[in-house]
């Protein structure tokens, strides 16, 4: 199907709703049968039927084929967050004993329903570089179910070479499951290359406006319907049926609003890769990426999202930096039509080491661009660099 059909077509039958060209929100918690065979037969099929919209909703429905035919996926499930997401993805490939094997720098919720809830429950987690597949297949046990990725990860985006991992896994049976939110199903395909289960946080780039917060998990009929039994509706954590149709509207404009912030982001990227004050950059395409083969590889286009460690070792020149921006707007999160900046700093107390233990250093901040113009962006960043 080409993409203009996905985005625009597909799973709106307008037939049904007096031709509107918007789908209609179906804001119901419950849907009535007419006898009690049909009743029966709605039970026995939860996830195709409709019944009770914390299982399957009709403006919901038409989100999750769109989203899980532009991951080249079967079927799909939308969350009330991308850390949903991944939980269920995750709590539906295990149980206890069971081991996993997880990049090194997962989204932090990621890295917490391994670590801390699941290891209440016997599930072990070892973390591994996941530039190296090797390091991969050295961390596997007799009791590994389920290998988690994130290519490019959302701070400092290291990749995973999904087709390599993923062909490891299924010659022992072991489930992938694998983060897909940085590059979006425009730039990354992650099925396509053997991956069993994708997640998204649909609150970035398949939204794309910052006002709903989603999650999103693709896979085989038979791995989706594993999930919809177990976690998805156990837990409860739907998606509800305003934030669906302001999903699709959303998705209406992926592909140009992606081309328009990879565009910016080559001016940007540039801009910073040769600024004095800028002590690197980290981006899938920065020239000094260890891994730009991967990228030329693996991923078809770029994203917004870079990370600058600033020529500074003082928390308070970051804090200067970043106070005076005019069109960067601080805060969490990304994949908006407004371009942000998220410094590390703002998470530790002031007097944390530059360089803790693990993560990134404290002299880093992220950046998300944006749908404005590249020139003024570059503006805003020289002027906060001035005030290093």
């Amino acid at each position: 199907m080409d993409l203009g059909y996905i985005l625009n077509q597909l799973g709106e039958e307008r037939e049904r709703y007096f031709g509107a060209v918007a789908p209609p929100i179906v804001q119901s918690s419950i849907f009535a049968f007419p006898n009690v065979e049909a009743m029966r037969e709605g039970f026995r099929d939860e996830l195709g039927e409709h019944v009770y919209t914390r299982g399957n909703n009709p403006t919901v429905e038409i989100l999750r084929r769109k989203v899980a035919a532009l991951e080249g996926a079967e079927d799909c499930l939308m969350f009330g967050s991308g850390a949903a997401a991944m939980s269920a993805g995750v709590i539906a490939s295990v149980a206890g004993g069971d081991h996993v094997v997880c990049v090194a720098r997962p989204y932090s919720w990621t890295r917490a329903v391994l670590k801390d809830l699941l290891g209440r429950f016997g599930v072990s987690t070892t973390f591994v570089d996941g530039t190296d597949t090797g390091n991969f297949e050295a961390a596997l046990t007799t009791r590994t179910r389920l290998i988690v990725l994130e290519s490019p990860n959302s701070m400092t985006f290291e990749q995973q070479d999904l087709a390599a991992v993923a062909a490891l896994a299924r010659a022992r049976g072991i489930r992938t499951l694998c983060d897909n939110s940085h590059a979006t199903p425009l730039n990354q395909s992650p099925i396509a290359l053997g991956i069993d289960l994708v997640a998204h946080s649909a609150t970035k780039y398949l939204n794309g406006h910052s006002d709903v917060v989603a999650g999103a998990l693709c896979g085989s009929s038979a791995l989706i319907r594993d999930v919809f039994r177990g976690p998805f509706m156990t837990l409860g954590a739907i998606l509800a049926p305003h934030d669906a149709w302001l999903m699709i509207r959303g998705l209406r404009t992926l592909p140009i609003r992606m081309q328009r912030i990879a565009t910016t982001t080559t001016t940007v990227l540039a801009f910073l890769e040769g600024h004095p004050r800028v002590r690197r950059v980290y981006s899938p395409r920065a020239s000094d990426n260890p891994q730009l083969g991967l990228t030329e590889r693996q991923l078809a286009g770029a994203s917004g999202l870079l990370t600058i460690e600033l020529a500074t070792d003082e928390v308070a020149a970051v804090e200067r930096f970043c106070d005076g921006f005019t069109r960067f707007l601080m805060t969490v999160s990304w994949g908006g039509y407004e371009s942000l900046a998220f410094p590390v700093c703002a998470v530790f107390p002031r007097d944390a080491p530059l360089r803790p233990p693990q993560g990134v250093p404290l002299n880093a901040v992220r950046l998300s661009i944006g749908l404005e113009d590249a020139d003024v962006l570059v503006a805003d960043l020289e002027a906060a660099l001035q005030r290093l």
